[in-house]
């Protein structure tokens, strides 16, 4: 019974046995199956292997660190302002007779630009002259009474107190004739101003008032003369920005301009004025700069940037700012040695200029380092270098 029960307890008790050949069958399949996998995967494994083993270094450009002066550069945002600007504006009331100049015209100084209707003012000169010879009339009789009371004071056949009045009538007459003297200067000053002069030398800008038009000294700027074959150029410098300068050791600073297609201007400037006080909502003082401007590329007003440059006493060791990286740890470049094999140096930087940068620590002359191929490689790696010359 015990045998019974225990063949009864089998899983393929009770089958018939062809089912049991085709299990069997089945297995055996899939156990070669499995076997073929193993296989192959143990193959692709291998091959991979091997064509790692089997690739040729990474190829990278090099290029040697260069021992070169790199200048201290800064920039600023400044404007430019005209050496010499003049607002030209009627100082009598009267019709525009005439306007002597085209828009931008070159002006000289004491050049006739407006004229205003001159014959009212003419007309006042004219009363003031005859004002004046009245009262130099008038004068000439009050001294010849003067005169004879004086010759009858002598003889005592006149009293004091006539030759008293005679002497104030004199005075009197004379003050009227300083009186109208007086007004006509001031009506001949008047006429004078009817014609508008260039007080300086330059270009004049355009006007929208033509003959006819009644001016006065309300009606705002005729017109405006610039002087701007030399320029300035102003801009704000911080105090921190000025005591750095200071605790480097000052020195001669070179100035230029950025034009606004990003090239420098060819005429180099000269700091001549830096103001005696600071402004307490920037904290900083305007600095200005002057510059030759013969072709008047720049203009009275114009947005411009300021860069001063001051050179180093000494040469320093120089690299493409493409061969520096960063992460946490601060600044690194890859470098090659001899043997073809990347070491990653942490490095100090300073100033930069024209694409390349200063290495104050860290580098020395002529070490190779690789400035592409940077995410291609790891310290401790072969690569195959080839320099930057060759790969242009």
């Amino acid at each position: 019974m015990a045998s019974r029960y225990r063949l009864a307890s089998r899983p393929d008790a009770g089958r018939a046995p062809a089912e049991k050949w085709r299990d069997l069958e089945v297995g055996a399949e899939l156990n070669k199956l499995a076997s073929g996998l193993l296989l192959a995967s143990g193959l692709f494994i291998g091959s991979a292997y091997a064509q790692q083993q089997a690739a040729p270094p990474p190829a990278v450009v090099v290029e040697p660190a260069q021992m070169q002066v790199i200048a201290q550069r800064v920039d600023f945002v400044g404007r430019i302002e005209a050496i010499e600007k003049v607002e030209l504006r009627a100082r009598v009331t009267g019709f525009l007779k005439q306007v002597d100049f085209k828009d931008g015209d070159d002006v000289k100084a004491d050049q006739i630009l407006f004229e205003i209707e001159p014959d009212p003012f003419q007309a006042t000169i004219d009363q003031r002259q005859a004002q004046l010879a009245s009262a130099e009339a008038d004068l000439k009789n009050a001294e010849l009474n003067l005169q004879r009371c004086l010759d009858l004071l002598k003889s005592k056949t006149m009293p004091q107190s006539q030759v008293d009045q005679r002497q104030a009538d004199a005075d009197k007459a004379r003050a009227a004739v300083l009186q109208a003297q007086a007004a006509l200067r001031e009506s001949e000053i008047q006429l004078s101003y009817t014609t508008v002069r260039a007080p300086i030398p330059g270009r004049i800008g355009r006007t929208t008032f033509t003959e006819g038009n009644l001016v006065d000294p309300s009606s705002g700027v005729l017109a405006t003369i610039v002087r701007d074959d030399e320029v300035r150029a102003l801009f704000n410098v911080t105090q921190r920005e000025i005591l750095d300068y200071k605790k480097s050791g000052g020195g001669e600073v070179n100035v230029k301009l950025r034009l606004a297609d990003g090239s420098f201007y060819d005429k180099p400037g000269k700091l001549d004025f830096i103001d005696v006080v600071v402004d307490q909502k920037t904290d900083s003082q305007l600095i200005r700069a002057v510059f030759p401007n013969p072709d008047r590329i720049l203009t009275d007003g114009q947005t411009i940037r300021v860069t001063l440059e001051r050179a180093q006493e000494a040469p320093s060791v120089t690299v493409p700012q493409a061969a520096l990286a960063s992460d946490q740890g601060g600044s690194y470049v890859f470098v090659v040695d001899a043997a073809n094999k990347v070491e990653q140096r942490r490095v100090k930087t300073g100033q930069q200029r024209d694409g390349r940068i200063a290495i104050t620590e860290g580098l020395k002359d002529g070490d190779l380092v690789i400035i592409e191929g940077l995410q291609r490689v790891r310290a401790g790696m072969e690569v195959a270098p080839q320099r930057a010359e060759a790969s242009n």
